[in-house]
Protein backbone atom coordinates (compact mmCIF):
# COMPACT_ATOMS: atom_id res chain seq x y z
CA UNK A 1 0.00 0.00 0.00
CA UNK A 2 1.10 3.26 -1.08
CA UNK A 3 0.68 6.11 1.40
CA UNK A 4 2.25 9.85 2.56
CA UNK A 5 2.85 10.56 6.17
CA UNK A 6 0.98 14.19 6.71
CA UNK A 7 0.80 16.47 10.09
CA UNK A 8 -0.98 20.02 10.89
CA UNK A 9 0.61 21.04 13.61
CA UNK A 10 2.49 17.74 14.61
CA UNK A 11 -1.07 16.24 15.13
CA UNK A 12 0.36 13.50 12.34
CA UNK A 13 -1.52 10.95 9.82
CA UNK A 14 -0.83 8.21 7.19
CA UNK A 15 -2.73 9.56 4.41
CA UNK A 16 -3.86 6.60 1.68
CA UNK A 17 -6.19 7.89 -1.77
CA UNK A 18 -6.82 5.49 -4.11
CA UNK A 19 -9.32 2.81 -2.28
CA UNK A 20 -12.73 3.09 -3.99
CA UNK A 21 -14.16 2.44 -0.05
CA UNK A 22 -13.56 2.20 3.36
CA UNK A 23 -11.82 -0.82 3.49
CA UNK A 24 -13.55 -3.84 5.72
CA UNK A 25 -9.95 -4.13 7.40
CA UNK A 26 -9.36 -0.34 8.03
CA UNK A 27 -9.50 -0.85 11.96
CA UNK A 28 -6.92 -3.63 12.16
CA UNK A 29 -4.56 -1.16 9.65
CA UNK A 30 -5.21 1.64 12.06
CA UNK A 31 -3.92 -0.43 15.00
CA UNK A 32 -1.10 -1.62 12.92
CA UNK A 33 0.28 0.72 11.16
CA UNK A 34 -0.34 3.87 13.52
CA UNK A 35 1.96 1.98 16.28
CA UNK A 36 4.97 4.16 16.67
CA UNK A 37 7.17 1.04 17.50
CA UNK A 38 6.38 -1.57 15.01
CA UNK A 39 4.60 0.23 12.39
CA UNK A 40 4.58 3.60 10.30
CA UNK A 41 3.44 5.46 13.38
CA UNK A 42 0.45 8.47 13.35
CA UNK A 43 -2.38 9.63 15.10
CA UNK A 44 -4.56 8.26 12.91
CA UNK A 45 -4.67 6.97 9.23
CA UNK A 46 -6.12 8.59 6.77
CA UNK A 47 -8.64 7.25 3.43
CA UNK A 48 -9.50 9.89 0.84
CA UNK A 49 -12.26 8.72 -1.06
CA UNK A 50 -14.85 9.36 -3.85
CA UNK A 51 -17.94 11.33 -2.67
CA UNK A 52 -21.29 11.73 -4.22
CA UNK A 53 -22.02 15.10 -2.12
CA UNK A 54 -18.61 16.53 -2.29
CA UNK A 55 -15.22 17.12 -4.29
CA UNK A 56 -13.81 14.32 -2.07
CA UNK A 57 -14.66 12.41 0.90
CA UNK A 58 -12.28 11.95 4.24
CA UNK A 59 -12.75 8.76 6.69
CA UNK A 60 -10.23 8.75 9.80
CA UNK A 61 -9.37 5.59 11.81
CA UNK A 62 -7.41 6.55 15.73
CA UNK A 63 -5.06 4.83 15.92
CA UNK A 64 -6.89 2.57 18.57
CA UNK A 65 -9.02 1.37 15.40
CA UNK A 66 -11.72 3.79 16.80
CA UNK A 67 -13.89 6.13 13.89
CA UNK A 68 -13.19 9.71 14.15
CA UNK A 69 -16.61 11.53 12.70
CA UNK A 70 -14.09 14.51 12.15
CA UNK A 71 -10.68 15.79 12.34
CA UNK A 72 -9.77 19.18 11.68
CA UNK A 73 -6.33 18.64 11.61
CA UNK A 74 -6.94 15.82 8.82
CA UNK A 75 -9.02 17.72 6.86
CA UNK A 76 -6.37 20.69 6.53
CA UNK A 77 -3.83 17.72 5.36
CA UNK A 78 -6.41 16.26 2.85
CA UNK A 79 -6.98 19.34 1.21
CA UNK A 80 -3.31 20.37 0.91
CA UNK A 81 -2.57 16.62 -0.48
CA UNK A 82 -5.41 16.98 -3.37
CA UNK A 83 -4.64 20.30 -4.43
CA UNK A 84 -0.49 19.60 -4.13
CA UNK A 85 -1.21 16.57 -5.83
CA UNK A 86 -3.54 17.76 -9.01
CA UNK A 87 -6.01 15.99 -7.70
CA UNK A 88 -8.20 19.32 -8.37
CA UNK A 89 -7.09 23.06 -9.34
CA UNK A 90 -10.14 24.82 -7.18
CA UNK A 91 -8.69 26.34 -4.83
CA UNK A 92 -12.41 26.38 -2.76
CA UNK A 93 -13.23 22.79 -2.48
CA UNK A 94 -15.42 20.47 -0.72
CA UNK A 95 -14.78 17.43 1.49
CA UNK A 96 -17.63 14.84 3.31
CA UNK A 97 -16.90 13.70 6.62
CA UNK A 98 -19.31 11.61 8.67
CA UNK A 99 -20.24 13.54 11.55
CA UNK A 100 -19.90 17.07 10.27
CA UNK A 101 -21.42 16.58 6.65
CA UNK A 102 -20.38 18.44 3.51
CA UNK A 103 -17.23 21.33 4.83
CA UNK A 104 -15.99 24.11 2.63
CA UNK A 105 -12.89 24.71 2.84
CA UNK A 106 -10.64 27.58 1.22
CA UNK A 107 -6.88 26.64 0.21
CA UNK A 108 -4.37 29.80 0.63
CA UNK A 109 -1.65 28.75 -2.32
CA UNK A 110 1.79 30.38 -2.47
CA UNK A 111 4.35 28.87 -5.39
CA UNK A 112 1.74 26.43 -5.94
CA UNK A 113 1.57 24.76 -3.26
CA UNK A 114 -1.21 24.97 -0.47
CA UNK A 115 0.41 26.90 2.42
CA UNK A 116 -2.33 27.79 4.55
CA UNK A 117 -6.22 26.55 4.71
CA UNK A 118 -9.09 27.23 6.06
CA UNK A 119 -12.16 25.37 7.15
CA UNK A 120 -16.01 26.23 7.33
CA UNK A 121 -16.05 23.48 10.78
CA UNK A 122 -20.21 24.38 10.64
CA UNK A 123 -22.56 25.38 13.76
CA UNK A 124 -21.63 24.02 17.13
CA UNK A 125 -23.66 21.75 18.58
CA UNK A 126 -24.23 22.61 22.55
CA UNK A 127 -27.43 20.55 23.57
CA UNK A 128 -26.17 18.09 25.85
CA UNK A 129 -27.84 15.09 24.77
CA UNK A 130 -26.48 15.56 21.22
CA UNK A 131 -22.79 16.28 22.16
CA UNK A 132 -23.55 13.40 23.23
CA UNK A 133 -23.33 13.71 27.03
CA UNK A 134 -25.67 11.88 29.61
CA UNK A 135 -27.04 15.70 30.64
CA UNK A 136 -30.24 16.82 29.08
CA UNK A 137 -29.57 20.55 28.89
CA UNK A 138 -30.19 22.70 25.96
CA UNK A 139 -26.01 24.08 26.79
CA UNK A 140 -23.89 22.30 29.27
CA UNK A 141 -21.84 25.15 30.75
CA UNK A 142 -19.84 24.60 33.86
CA UNK A 143 -20.98 21.15 34.72
CA UNK A 144 -19.36 19.82 37.51
CA UNK A 145 -17.70 16.32 36.90
CA UNK A 146 -15.63 14.40 39.68
CA UNK A 147 -12.89 11.43 38.75
CA UNK A 148 -10.69 9.99 41.42
CA UNK A 149 -12.20 12.41 44.41
CA UNK A 150 -11.22 15.61 42.12
CA UNK A 151 -13.94 18.06 40.83
CA UNK A 152 -13.56 19.76 37.91
CA UNK A 153 -16.01 21.74 35.77
CA UNK A 154 -16.46 21.09 31.72
CA UNK A 155 -18.23 23.18 28.95
CA UNK A 156 -19.95 20.68 26.47
CA UNK A 157 -19.28 20.97 22.39
CA UNK A 158 -19.60 18.84 19.55
CA UNK A 159 -18.14 19.83 16.42
CA UNK A 160 -18.99 16.58 14.48
CA UNK A 161 -17.41 14.99 17.28
CA UNK A 162 -17.70 15.49 21.29
CA UNK A 163 -15.53 17.61 23.09
CA UNK A 164 -15.13 18.37 27.30
CA UNK A 165 -13.60 21.89 27.73
CA UNK A 166 -12.18 22.49 31.28
CA UNK A 167 -10.31 25.73 32.25
CA UNK A 168 -6.74 24.62 34.29
CA UNK A 169 -4.75 27.42 36.01
CA UNK A 170 -2.09 25.96 33.66
CA UNK A 171 -2.54 24.14 30.73
CA UNK A 172 0.55 23.79 29.32
CA UNK A 173 2.01 21.71 32.27
CA UNK A 174 -1.13 20.13 33.16
CA UNK A 175 -0.79 16.13 33.54
CA UNK A 176 -2.57 15.05 30.27
CA UNK A 177 -2.14 10.91 31.07
CA UNK A 178 -3.59 11.54 35.13
CA UNK A 179 -6.62 12.71 34.41
CA UNK A 180 -7.41 12.82 29.93
CA UNK A 181 -8.48 8.28 30.27
CA UNK A 182 -10.50 9.00 33.13
CA UNK A 183 -12.42 12.18 31.70
CA UNK A 184 -12.64 10.51 28.05
CA UNK A 185 -14.50 7.15 29.64
CA UNK A 186 -16.27 8.17 32.04
CA UNK A 187 -20.18 7.89 32.21
CA UNK A 188 -21.34 11.08 31.77
CA UNK A 189 -20.44 10.55 28.05
CA UNK A 190 -21.62 7.76 26.52
CA UNK A 191 -19.64 7.49 23.10
CA UNK A 192 -15.88 8.75 24.67
CA UNK A 193 -15.12 12.17 24.47
CA UNK A 194 -12.12 14.49 23.52
CA UNK A 195 -10.66 16.38 25.96
CA UNK A 196 -9.41 19.95 26.04
CA UNK A 197 -7.04 21.47 29.33
CA UNK A 198 -7.34 25.43 28.66
CA UNK A 199 -6.13 28.36 29.85
CA UNK A 200 -7.27 31.62 28.57
CA UNK A 201 -4.41 34.40 28.36
CA UNK A 202 -6.48 36.74 26.81
CA UNK A 203 -9.65 37.68 25.09
CA UNK A 204 -7.87 37.02 22.04
CA UNK A 205 -5.46 34.50 22.96
CA UNK A 206 -5.62 30.88 24.76
CA UNK A 207 -3.35 27.65 25.49
CA UNK A 208 -4.86 24.41 25.22
CA UNK A 209 -3.89 21.12 25.57
CA UNK A 210 -5.39 17.88 24.52
CA UNK A 211 -6.60 14.16 25.32
CA UNK A 212 -7.79 12.78 21.97
CA UNK A 213 -10.62 10.07 22.66
CA UNK A 214 -9.42 7.10 20.80
CA UNK A 215 -5.61 8.57 20.33
CA UNK A 216 -4.31 9.86 23.63
CA UNK A 217 -1.85 13.17 23.96
CA UNK A 218 -1.48 14.45 20.38
CA UNK A 219 0.56 17.80 19.79
CA UNK A 220 -2.59 19.67 18.84
CA UNK A 221 -6.66 18.92 17.89
CA UNK A 222 -8.35 20.85 15.07
CA UNK A 223 -12.15 20.46 16.30
CA UNK A 224 -11.15 20.49 20.08
CA UNK A 225 -9.42 24.58 18.90
CA UNK A 226 -12.61 25.00 17.75
CA UNK A 227 -14.52 23.53 20.83
CA UNK A 228 -12.66 25.98 23.37
CA UNK A 229 -13.13 28.78 21.22
CA UNK A 230 -16.93 28.04 21.60
CA UNK A 231 -16.82 27.20 25.38
CA UNK A 232 -14.28 30.23 26.06
CA UNK A 233 -17.31 32.75 24.03
CA UNK A 234 -19.98 31.24 26.39
CA UNK A 235 -18.14 31.18 29.25
CA UNK A 236 -17.52 35.18 28.31
CA UNK A 237 -13.77 34.19 28.64
CA UNK A 238 -12.78 35.49 25.04
CA UNK A 239 -13.97 37.10 21.94
CA UNK A 240 -15.33 35.47 18.84
CA UNK A 241 -11.61 35.63 17.29
CA UNK A 242 -8.75 34.11 18.72
CA UNK A 243 -5.77 32.73 18.45
CA UNK A 244 -5.77 28.91 20.00
CA UNK A 245 -1.86 27.63 20.88
CA UNK A 246 -1.57 23.67 20.76
CA UNK A 247 1.79 22.15 21.55
CA UNK A 248 1.99 22.21 17.73
CA UNK A 249 1.68 24.91 16.78
CA UNK A 250 -1.25 28.05 16.86
CA UNK A 251 -4.80 27.76 15.23
CA UNK A 252 -7.00 30.85 14.57
CA UNK A 253 -10.19 30.10 14.96
CA UNK A 254 -13.19 32.71 14.38
CA UNK A 255 -16.82 31.74 15.29
CA UNK A 256 -18.93 33.94 12.94
CA UNK A 257 -22.60 35.64 14.64
CA UNK A 258 -23.70 35.73 11.34
CA UNK A 259 -24.37 32.27 10.62
CA UNK A 260 -23.18 30.60 13.91
CA UNK A 261 -20.47 28.74 11.42
CA UNK A 262 -17.28 27.98 13.20
CA UNK A 263 -14.09 28.72 10.79
CA UNK A 264 -10.16 27.24 11.20
CA UNK A 265 -7.40 28.69 9.83
CA UNK A 266 -4.10 26.91 10.06
CA UNK A 267 -0.92 24.92 8.22
CA UNK A 268 -0.62 21.39 6.80
CA UNK A 269 2.93 19.63 6.08
CA UNK A 270 3.81 16.56 3.83
CA UNK A 271 6.61 15.06 5.72
CA UNK A 272 7.42 11.92 3.04
CA UNK A 273 5.93 9.11 0.68
CA UNK A 274 6.28 5.50 1.25
CA UNK A 275 5.23 1.87 0.32
CA UNK A 276 4.06 -0.69 3.51
CA UNK A 277 3.41 -4.39 2.91
CA UNK A 278 0.39 -5.51 3.48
Amino acid sequence: MDFTKMHGLGNDFIVVVGEPKLPDNAAALAIELCNRFFGIGADGLVYILPSEKADFMMRIMNSDGSEAEQCGNAIRCVSKYVYDHGMTDKEEITIETIGAGVQKVQLSVQDGKVATVRVDMGQPILKGTQVPTTIDQDVVLGHPIEVDGREFRFTAVSMGNPHCVIYVDDAVSFDLQAWGPKLETHPLFPRKINVEFVTVKSRDYADMRVWERGAGPTLACGTGACATLVSSVLNGLTDRKATVSLKGGDLYIEWNEEDNHVYMTGPAQEVFHGTVGL
